[in-house]
């Protein structure tokens, strides 16, 4: 089974405190909202875990994601920069499908994603990886953007 969930509670039971932040800050400018709006997220604020984090804008009918904005790390990571290309093409994770229902189901149920991964690295050591998956809509309603945050745990 992919480890993923929408309980928060069990996310903050086992992230990182890196990853902890991501969604308290996320979760402060709601608002009493389900969601806030990208207007809401101030980029200083964030400096912190700007370099972890992805914008993904969505379009609907049809559904469209292109990656807005990618940061340092995962842009090294990669080894190229995705930056106007879509996720379908450009995703990362344990394979395509799995990566897709999960902008699936945070896009549908306009709801926060938590996954986590153990993957050996081209040295060979298993590292521990987990995404932070957010929503953003400028009516509460619509999800028109995804903030996502990932974060490796080199304690493992």
């Amino acid at each position: 089974m992919y480890p993923r969930s929408t309980d928060m509670k069990l996310m903050l039971s086992r992230c990182l405190p890196s990853t902890r932040a991501v969604y308290e800050y996320w979760d402060s400018k709601r608002a009493g909202r389900r969601m806030p709006s990208r207007r809401d997220i101030d980029p200083i604020e964030m400096k912190p875990w700007l370099a972890n984090m992805q914008l993904i804008d969505i379009s609907h009918n049809p559904r469209r994601m292109v990656y807005r904005l990618v940061g340092e790390l995962d842009v090294a990571f990669r080894g190229y920069n995705p930056t106007g290309r879509s996720v379908e093409e450009c995703c990362v994770g344990m394979n395509v499908e799995e990566s897709l229902k999960n902008f699936d189901i945070v896009i549908t149920e306009r709801t926060p994603l938590y996954d986590w991964a153990d993957y050996l690295s081209k040295s060979g050591f298993l590292r521990s990886q987990e995404e932070l998956l957010l929503p953003l809509s400028d009516d509460d309603e619509t999800v028109n953007m995804v903030m996502t945050f990932a974060e490796v745990d080199t304690k493992k």
